[in-house]
């Protein structure tokens, strides 16, 4: 007996260990710069693997990397800390000015800090407004041998264009005395400033952002914005702002970041940040201020979105992230031998470690520095999918295809969260979306959340057709909508003239009240086109075009007595949608629209939706509509089986109708008996 109960307790005991084994799906090198402590860098590629980092609301870092496992070559755990990085306490030291001989090329002034000091930033306050200079700065210990610190640095201060800029960066370096030197070539000279000060380089300095380059896409848009896609490494990144890299000598565009949320149970753009890029140039110098601070995004694509006024479209050449502080891991290693670090699991517990006793001691310690190795995929299992995804229902309710009047397969693709592009078919045939399903293989629903893209849905149409018999002074185009009924839309139209002014209209024919009352033409929209530059090209005009039951427009545009306008063909610019849902397996899906009198889904996932938004889709189109406003056989008419049955019954009711009327002609064609 004894023996079987201890069996059982071991059993018992060993269970959980093999249930809760941890399953990193990362792993790297790690190269300690010898025995004892050690610091390892917080990048990218830990930031993209790991469970991300947490910061509280005023943006101090309070945890994160729960997941992250240091091992030694024997296998052996290796603890470690993630400390929080320094508290943003800067000290600074003001300088005594001394004067430097002038040259006709150069002037400028000495900085005497009283004693050697590690410093790494100057700052020029008192300046007169306003000025941009390019400067040279130069430390020395003795005043006899100097060294260069910043070769072409650039400072500033030019309130007209609201931009400023009194600091000089440098790599930190033991001096007392400091070289300002300013480049009067293309600018008048500076008088001394009111104070100069360099600021200590000490271990709670902090250091300078991070910044990480983001892929990014232009996105279709209307007339007079520039817009973005960005796509950040991973979910969870804790950025702090973005910094953009466009030519150029002079502008002035207002921006803003935004990124998909669920607002009343659809997913909406959601604004993040927003500023004004400024830049301008004087005398071969630049001074600009690209950078858009925003809150920390939640999804792993950004939209930025540019005002770009009545200039050419934005000339983007690059995005930077710029990163909140990012902490630091303390480790001590036992022999300087190389160490694995392990990551990637979602649900282990962070660790609990003795050195946790030292962390007060070691948050104001440097440690030698150590270096990553490049990561790689470890050979165990994949882990399980987060909790939010698990309990999102596979699938709803069935439905019956044949209410719908469209049905249109959607490609294959992986499992996991996947994006439906809605195009102007959906938009025109569905009644605002309320009606549309995405069923699987036995008509069962899939759940989907609602998505409404900042960014508009771009058609090109065909060219205006010009229509005959027109009066004196105005020209008349027949134009062709894609469908009738689409929602509210925007048409853009564009010319090659440069100097015009005309009054654009959008007519319909409106039914009369009876049959004897001619048709007639309704106005539904009208704007203005101006253009008066004759060295620049005209910028396109756009007009809200309602929603219509009609596919065909009349544009009518009043000439006076001047001659046609060359126009383009047309852009018809719709609001953007797609649905977001869960592909649970590789069961071919069809999306159904055109059902009258059926009311929105109501689907748990939008409950869910704020847990499993913070992923990558992946994006697809259902294949095109069959027919215009007829349903596909499957949908429309049932079965094969079920169309052969129909037809056959009707061929056999015809039959028995046309034997009874026969015999009814037979018994009326035949002579009657005589009355008496």
């Amino acid at each position: 007996m004894r023996a079987a109960l201890a069996v059982l307790a071991l059993v018992l005991l060993w269970q959980p260990a093999v249930a809760e084994a941890p399953r990193f799906r990362h792993e790297r090198p790690v190269m300690p710069a010898g025995p004892g402590a050690g610091r390892l860098a917080v990048d990218v590629p830990l930031l993209a693997g790991a469970r991300p980092l947490r910061y509280d609301p005023a943006g101090r870092f309070v945890g994160g990397l729960d997941d992250l496992r240091l091992f030694a070559t024997t296998g052996a755990e290796v603890p470690h800390l993630v400390v929080a990085p320094s508290e943003p306490r800067e000290e600074w030291r003001d300088g005594r000015l001394v004067p430097v001989l002038a040259t006709d090329d150069e002037s400028g002034f000495e900085v005497d800090l009283g004693a050697a000091t590690t410093v790494d930033r100057l700052r020029l306050t008192g300046l007169s407004a306003p000025f941009l200079k390019r400067v040279r700065l130069e430390g020395s210990g003795d005043r006899n041998h100097w060294a260069l610190l910043a070769a072409e640095a650039t400072v500033f201060d030019l309130p007209a264009e609201q931009l400023r800029r009194f600091d000089i960066d440098f790599a930190p370096e033991d001096v007392r005395y400091l070289r300002v030197t300013w480049d009067d070539r293309s600018s008048a000279r500076l008088p001394a400033p009111q104070v100069a000060a360099a600021r200590v380089a000490t271990a709670v300095t902090p250091p300078a952002p991070e910044r990480v380059p983001l892929p990014f896409e232009a996105r279709p848009s209307e007339p007079g914005k520039s817009r973005f896609r960005l796509r950040l490494p991973a979910v969870g990144m804790p950025l702090r702002a973005l910094e953009l890299d466009c030519p150029g000598e002079h502008l002035l565009r207002p921006a803003y970041v935004a990124e998909a949320r669920l607002d009343g149970g659809e997913v909406t753009p959601h604004e993040l940040g927003q500023a004004v890029l400024r830049r301008t140039a004087r005398g071969g110098l630049v001074a600009a201020d690209l950078r858009i601070p925003i809150a920390t995004p939640s999804e792993p694509e950004l939209e930025l979105v540019v005002d770009d006024g009545d200039n050419p479209p934005l000339d983007l050449r690059g995005v930077w992230a710029e990163l909140a502080p990012l902490p630091w891991i303390y480790f001590e290693s036992p022999d300087g031998a190389t160490l694995v670090a392990r990551f990637g699991d979602a649900k282990i517990a962070a660790p609990r470690y003795d050195l946790e006793a030292a962390r007060a001691a070691v948050a104001g310690t440097t440690p030698p520095g150590a270096r990553w190795g490049e990561t790689v995929a470890t050979a165990q299992p994949e882990p399980p999918p987060p909790d939010a995804a698990a309990a999102v229902p596979a699938v709803g309710a069935p439905v019956d295809p044949k209410m719908f009047r469209f049905a249109r397969p959607l490609p294959d693709g992986p499992t996991g969260l996947t994006a439906v592009a809605l195009d102007a078919a959906v938009l025109a045939h569905s009644r605002a979306l309320a009606d549309v399903r995405v069923v699987d293989g036995e008509g069962r629903q899939v759940p989907y959340v609602v998505e409404h893209l900042d960014e508009p849905l771009e058609m090109t149409l065909a060219e205006l057709v010009p229509i005959a018999g027109t009066t004196h002074g105005e020209s008349r185009y027949r134009l062709t909508l894609p469908y009738a009924n689409l929602p509210v839309a925007r048409l853009v139209l564009t010319t090659t003239a440069r100097v015009f002014e005309r009054r654009v209209a959008l007519r319909v024919e409106q039914a009369g009240p009876d049959a004897r009352t001619p048709a007639r033409e309704q106005t539904v929209a009208q704007a203005t086109w101006l253009h008066a530059d004759p060295d620049a090209s005209a910028p396109a005009l756009t007009i809200l075009v309602p929603s219509l039951d009609t596919s065909t427009v009349t544009v009518a545009i009043d000439d006076g007595d001047n001659s046609r306008l060359p126009v383009a063909p047309p852009r018809l610019l719709l609001p953007a949608r797609r649905v977001r849902l869960f592909r649970v397996s590789d069961e071919p899906l069809r999306l159904l629209y055109g059902a009258p009198g059926l009311s929105a889904p109501r689907y748990d996932l939008a409950l869910l939706a704020p847990r499993v938004l913070g992923a990558s889709a992946n994006e697809i189109a259902p294949a095109p509509e069959t027919g215009a406003g007829e349903a596909p056989a499957s949908a429309a008419g049932g079965t094969a089986t079920e169309r052969r049955v129909f037809w056959a019954a009707l061929a056999l009711a015809v039959a028995v109708l046309l034997g009874v009327l026969a015999r009814l002609l037979r018994d009326a064609g035949a002579p009657g008996e005589a009355k008496p």
